[in-house]
């Protein structure tokens, strides 16, 4: 018999490859759970038997659990929103009768730049400086006392960094590459924890098949060990752009000599890439629009850093987190190798109309 399997979620990133694949691969039956009617749209090209319900709502959730066997948590959002829907879809897992509620953590509750020697049991804090990884740690820690008096059986996994097709860690930093605030802090690097998103997808097969010790937490990863600049050098060059390369010290993050300096490079390098002609032309008009009074200035609002924490954290990373517990007790082994699936992220920028100048410099070499 054919079990049925709720993704909570299902219009994300994560969420949508996960339905895409367990539907094409025929062994679990889904139900793609979304907050908006017009969320189900790419869930609807399989004529698939979607559930409309808030993630925070446990009785709409009971509703549209009813039926299923199994339900993934994929749901992104606010602090407020990880941890009040993790509650509210595993209550509403046991009162539907679902078996085994399985959720994605991050990686993320070891913090951005993790101390070398952090594993799956290095004991987590909630009071980190960034809002999301204690989020993260908050809601691991209600499921599991929810657990203790609930009847689903919970499985949590903690991926990394998940790019590939339609992730923002790739369309986003082409945007950024696109805007000039496509950045690489002291020269990208630091260890990238990634995991490519079909990696991620067959570890959730392997916990809603039954695999792993109820109520843990696995991390999950990539097999190779690679950089920041290895996943997003190649965007770049695929863009035929260059990103802005910051150096940060030690310290705080983000305050105005920082922000100043990487401004200063991006306009150095746009001169440069201007000819004299077009360049002449622009000090001539400036020079007439300062001839006319100046129009009062408008309040100067507050502008996001270039360089935020989370990001120098990341592109410093140290330590490449193990995922070795996942192996033994999932049977999890990465079938994506990180070149493949850097070369599928890459197509996909062309495939989604971005300029793309040449895909085939792009992902040729092997980290380094």
């Amino acid at each position: 018999m054919t079990r049925r399997v709720a993704v909570v979620g299902a219009n994300g990133f994560i969420g949508n490859r996960l339905v895409e694949t367990l539907h094409l691969g025929g062994t679990f039956s889904v139900r793609p759970i979304v907050r908006r009617t017009e969320a189900l749209a790419l869930a609807r090209r399989f004529d698939l038997d979607g559930a409309v319900a808030d993630a925070c709502d446990g009785a709409a959730l009971e509703k549209a659990l009813a039926g299923c066997d199994l339900v993934v948590h994929a749901v992104a959002g606010d602090p407020a929103t990880i941890v009040a829907s993790a509650a509210a879809t595993y209550r509403a897992a046991c009162a539907a009768g679902v078996g085994r509620m399985v959720y994605l953590s991050s990686a993320s509750v070891h913090g951005q730049s993790p101390p070398p020697g952090t594993t799956d049991e290095t004991p987590l804090s909630d009071r980190q400086t960034i809002a999301y990884n204690n989020a993260k740690v908050r809601a691991e820690n209600l499921l599991r006392r929810m657990r203790q008096d609930g009847q689903a059986g919970l499985l949590i996994l903690r991926p990394g960094i998940v790019y590939g097709p339609r992730s923002s860690w790739i369309g986003g930093f082409a945007d950024d590459l696109l805007a000039g605030r496509g950045v690489l802090v002291n020269g990208g690097e630091g260890i990238c924890n990634g995991i490519y998103v079909d990696n991620l997808v067959d570890a959730v097969v392997l916990a809603l098949e039954g695999r792993g010790r109820d109520g843990e937490a696995y991390g999950v990863g990539d097999a190779e060990t690679y950089r920041w600049v290895d996943l997003l050098e190649p965007v770049a060059a695929t863009l035929g752009t260059e990103p802005l390369r910051v150096d940060v010290a030690p310290g705080p993050v983000g305050g105005p000599g920082l922000r100043s300096s990487a401004l200063g490079t991006a306009r150095a390098m746009a001169k440069s890439l201007l000819p004299g002609r077009v360049r002449a032309a622009l000090r001539a008009g400036h020079a007439a629009f300062r001839a006319y009074p100046a129009p009062p200035r408008p309040r100067r609002t507050r502008r996001e850093p270039l360089v935020s924490e989370e990001m120098a954290l990341l592109h410093g990373c140290a330590w490449k987190l193990p995922h070795d517990r996942a192996t033994r007790d999932l049977g999890y082994a990465p079938r994506i190798s990180f070149r493949e699936g850097l070369a599928r992220s890459l197509a996909w920028l062309e495939f989604a109309d971005y300029p793309v100048i040449t895909a085939s410099r792009a992902g040729d070499g092997e980290p380094a």
